[in-house]
This record gives C-alpha cells, structure tokens and sequence, in this order.
C-alpha cells in the first residue's frame, strides 16, 4: 500500500520465507500471488522468494520488499493544499478483527488506494498503521508543510491501531468529499482540515 500510494508502481516483490519449501512456502506464495492480481498489479511483476531449506523450523515468518518506480511529477507527497479536507476510508481494526472486518467491507484495501488516486479526487493518500489515523494525518499535514485540526465529536477512534493499514487517509478539495463517500464502497469519515 505505500508504494502504491506515493504514486509508485510496483516492479519487484522480494520476499523471504523463514518457513519450508512445501507445503507453507507455496502456500505463502499463492497469497502473495492472489494481492498482486487484486491490486490489480501487472501478472508480470517480477516476484522472488527465499526459503528455509537447512533446517526445521517450528514458526512462520515472513519479510516483503517492494520495488517500485514513479517520477518526480507523479510522486503523491506534499501535495496537499490549505483548506483540503482529511478523509478516513475504513475503519482501524488490528489483530483478530482484520478478518471479519475484511469480510463486512470495513477495511481499505489495495484496490481502493488505487481508485482514488487514478479518480483524481484525492490530492494524497497515506496508509495507516499501528500508530493510528490521528498520527498519519499528522504526518499528511507536515508533508505539506500544513498544520491538522482535527473535527470534534469524531465517531471513529482516530487513536486506534489501524494493524496492517486497514485505513487509507486522503487528504481532498473539501468540496469533493461528498464525491469521495460516493466513489468508494467502505466507511468513510471526514477526521480533519489541513490549513
């Protein structure tokens, strides 16, 4: 998600499997392969991986780096603007609730953090993790050289984990956030101004 959100396309998927060959490294493999087709990423997209063949191991771990290329005219930081409106798509679920959150339609997800920047209604986007929404917006507002104010009487945990960036911050002309709720199909709450 954060090499997509900078604008970035992803050309390279390394990953390291502290697990066997057969059956859990492939098994790893064919979800990993599974993201790259729903994040609609090029099938062609250059994928290695390393597993544990010398000795046994009793945990499953595993590490992915993405490579990916933009220009500095597509890059998506910095590129908000005073009076732009920060916008929570998904909610913060971690652990235990990712799954059925998933499953309900309450997390963002790859395909979502594409669909707004190509609908160019979002002047950035910005995962969010463990550190929560209030600390991305925080960040989204410093890229920009802006200052965050965030709106009173929220109805979303803005301090909450978001685990494996089950939210997706945009920060948007105010006058397209209606148009924002209406593009994607997850919750969407309007957490803050930048100015």
């Amino acid at each position: 998600m954060e090499t997509l959100s900078v604008g970035a396309e992803p050309m390279c998927l390394a990953n390291t499997l502290t697990v066997e060959p057969e059956p859990t490294g492939m098994q790893i493999i064919k979800g990993i392969r599974d993201e790259v087709k729903h994040a609609r990423l090029d099938s062609q997209i250059v994928m290695t991986y390393s597993t544990e063949k010398n000795t046994t191991v009793r945990q499953t771990g595993l590490g992915v780096t993405v490579l990916g290329t933009t220009t500095a005219k597509s890059l998506k930081v910095g590129r908000c603007k005073s009076g732009d409106a920060v916008v929570a798509v998904g909610l913060p679920h971690v652990g235990n609730e990712v799954v059925g959150a998933e499953k309900k339609r309450r997390i963002a997800d790859t395909r979502d953090v594409r669909s707004l920047l190509n609908g160019h209604l979002v002047n950035e986007v910005i995962p969010v993790g463990s550190q929560g929404i209030l600390h991305e917006a925080q960040t989204i507002a410093e890229d920009s050289s802006l200052q965050f104010t965030l709106r009173p009487h929220l109805d979303i945990d803005v301090r909450k984990s978001a685990g494996p960036a089950t939210v997706i911050l945009c920060g948007c002309p105010d006058s397209r956030v209606r148009e924002l709720s209406a593009f994607v199909e997850k919750p969407v709450h309007l957490v803050g101004a930048l100015s």
